[in-house]
């Protein structure tokens, strides 16, 4: 946590890669017609090539000929969104509403907003990978093909924003398919191409090496594993292709770290790999599929090493093991180190939670685990994520002396969708009952009460133990809202 907080500290702001346009410049692209999920009968034709690159391909004059190839795989993406703003100031994000709606009496005013991004065509029947957020709450997708006047409507065949992905479909026979690379087999110093359509000036090519792999602990996403590259991304290019210098798609471009704005040379990118994984699950299911072990984990320094009796800090300590969850009817327990998955060598908490992401619900794995100083074989049984969420209980109701208030835990995903910091633990306001005592106090949803009767309160759990607590007696609320700090009494 210390580590996260720190890199947050140091870099700034993470910009995802998206550009809101006029109304006017894209009004005569965009049709009324309205988007539905794709009928996804058969998994889509990829064309791949898993050989590392030849010494020749990896030192060369000039990038043309690749980029010939290359450029009409990468796509435009044009979206149109309703976004609604309250009466009297401040807006309500279209992004909101599935959580929140609206108070009472503040009915909101709606208007047309336009954005564009980038897209990567992976399959010859068209379908295209892009960001989630490019197409977040869009109402129409239409895709430009490189060189081309002519777009087509795009249906959307499934998202994911825990990991930033999504996937859309054109109606085009021989689609112009970019071949995918295996990113594993990337190297750190590789030359690194990225394509896409910066502030909307037109496709644009920028050349850099990949920085790093496997950057994890960003709060970015979810599930994050990025390339990062020092090729220049900027906004309009999220969605769009970073190639190798055979013009192989090794991933799609998703955000940059930067204290400006504007490109620093930190961008981020999400490795073909997981956006393959994602991709199939999604035209497969219409939603990711994910593993679910039912442990909490935390990673390994230095101090629990020493006392676990480990030779270095790999591996993921399990803090806790839950009940009826597959680790434990596996037989695992708290105070075991997993070392090792089917063969793969785990290398840290994050490393665990992203190899069992991508596993299948229901397969079976063997688990090599230091209890006591002794390795131990375990045969693991995966379970399903979506179903173990949909089982826990809400944290909802929240006691008289706080009617018509509902709070929840946050998560990553919700500090994205919201814009909450790293740092900031407490209970998120998602609802409030119209003419409650709970909606006279101006608090608002999205608000996030972190103090109670100036004590701390890290979750909603806790949030709402200390209200209980104080029923009957004045209670101060210390809550952040949309950036600013600001005490409420609770009379």
């Amino acid at each position: 946590m210390q580590k996260s907080q720190s890199r947050v500290k140091m870099a700034a702001i993470v910009i995802h890669m998206r550009q809101r346009l006029s109304f006017g410049l894209l009004a005569a692209l965009l049709s009324s017609t309205p988007i539905f999920s794709a009928d996804a009968t058969s998994s889509p034709d990829l064309k791949t090539d898993s050989t590392p690159l030849s010494q020749s391909e990896r030192a060369t004059g000039s990038f043309a000929p690749v980029i010939r190839q290359v450029s009409p795989s990468v796509v435009n993406i044009y979206t149109n969104k309703i976004s609604r703003s309250a009466p009297g100031g401040g807006t309500y994000e279209n992004r909101l509403m599935p959580f929140f709606g609206f108070p009472q009496g503040q009915i909101p005013r709606q208007r047309l907003e336009q954005s564009l991004g980038s897209g990567v065509i992976v399959s010859r029947d068209g379908y295209i990978l892009t960001n989630h957020h490019v197409i977040e709450g869009a109402e129409q997708i239409r895709v430009s093909l490189h060189d081309n006047d002519a777009t087509h409507e795009a249906t959307l065949v499934g998202t994911d924003p825990q990991t930033d992905i999504a996937v859309i479909k054109i109606d085009m026979k021989d689609a112009p398919a970019i071949t995918l690379a295996d990113s594993d087999l990337v190297e750190v110093g590789d030359v690194a191409l990225a394509i896409g359509n910066p502030f909307g000036i037109g496709q644009t090519v920028t050349m850099g090496i990949v920085s790093a792999k496997g950057r994890r602990g960003m709060g970015i996403v979810d599930y994050e594993d990025f390339i990062q590259t020092d090729a220049s991304i900027n906004p309009g290019n999220s969605g769009g292709a970073l190639v190798d210098a055979k013009g192989r798609l090794i991933g799609i471009n998703q955000s940059i770290l930067s204290r400006s704005g504007g490109n620093q040379g930190v961008g981020f990118s999400v490795p073909i790999n997981l956006a393959k994984h994602v991709m199939a699950s999604i035209v497969a299911n219409g939603r990711v599929e994910r593993g679910h072990l039912g442990v909490t984990i935390q990673p390994v320094t230095a101090e629990l090493a020493e006392a676990f009796g480990l030779k270095g800090k790999n591996g993921a300590l399990i803090a806790e093991v839950a009940a009826g969850a597959p680790a434990e009817e596996a037989g695992l327990q708290a105070g075991d180190v997993i070392l090792e998955i089917d063969g793969k060598k785990v290398e840290g908490s994050a490393d665990l939670r992203l190899m069992v992401s991508k596993m299948t619900p229901g397969s079976q794995v063997t688990a090599i685990i230091l209890r006591d100083g002794n390795e131990k074989k375990f045969e693991i049984r995966i379970g399903s994520l979506s179903k173990a969420q949909n089982s826990a209980p809400a944290l909802n109701s929240a006691p008289s002396a706080l009617a018509g208030l509902q709070v929840q835990d946050l998560d990553r995903n919700l500090r994205q969708r919201l814009g909450i910091p790293p740092r900031l633990s407490g209970a998120l306001v998602s609802g409030i009952e119209p003419n409650s005592p709970a909606a006279r106090t101006g608090l608002e949803p999205g608000d996030v009460i972190f103090e109670i009767n100036r004590q701390p309160v890290k979750s909603a759990q806790e949030f709402l133990e200390a209200a209980k607590a104080g029923e009957g007696r004045r209670l101060l609320l210390r809550v952040w809202n949309r950036g600013a700090i600001r005490y409420l009494v609770f009379e």
